[in-house]
C-alpha cells in the first residue's frame, strides 16, 4: 500500500517569531503527531512568506484516522495554531503513485 501525504501550505502570522514557531511545531510532533499510528515524518518549508508542511503516514487509513483524532485540537496544536493566518490554509491529501531517487 503507498504512503499517504498530508499537504498544506500557510502563512504565518505578522509579527510572528520564526525561533517560537518552530518550537511550538517540534513540541507538536515530539508530543503528538509522531505517536500517532503509521507516522513517518513531518517536513517543514519555507519559501519567503509561505510555509508549507507535508506529513507523511504509513496509509491513506492512518493519515485519516490522524485526521479524525486531531478535529479536537490539543493544548499542542492550540500553540502552534496561534502563529498560523488559518484563512491562508491551503491543505490536500495525497497517495504517494511514485518514488525517485530513494
Amino acid at each position: 500500500m503507498p504512503n499517504a501525504i498530508y499537504y498544506v501550505s500557510y502563512k504565518l502570522k505578522k509579527g510572528t517569531s520564526v525561533p517560537d514557531f518552530l518550537l511550538a511545531a517540534k513540541a507538536l510532533n515530539d508530543g503528538y503527531i509522531s505517536k500517532q499510528k503509521g507516522y513517518i515524518s513531518w517536513e517543514q518549508m519555507v519559501d519567503g512568506e509561505t510555509w508549507a508542511d507535508m506529513c507523511t503516514f504509513e496509509t491513506m487509513e492512518d493519515l485519516k484516522a490522524f485526521e479524525e483524532a486531531s478535529r479536537n485540537p490539543s493544548e499542542l496544536a492550540g500553540k502552534f495554531y496561534s502563529f498560523i493566518n488559518l484563512m491562508s490554509c491551503k491543505g490536500h491529501k495525497f497517495s504517494v503513485e511514485k518514488t525517485y531517487g530513494k
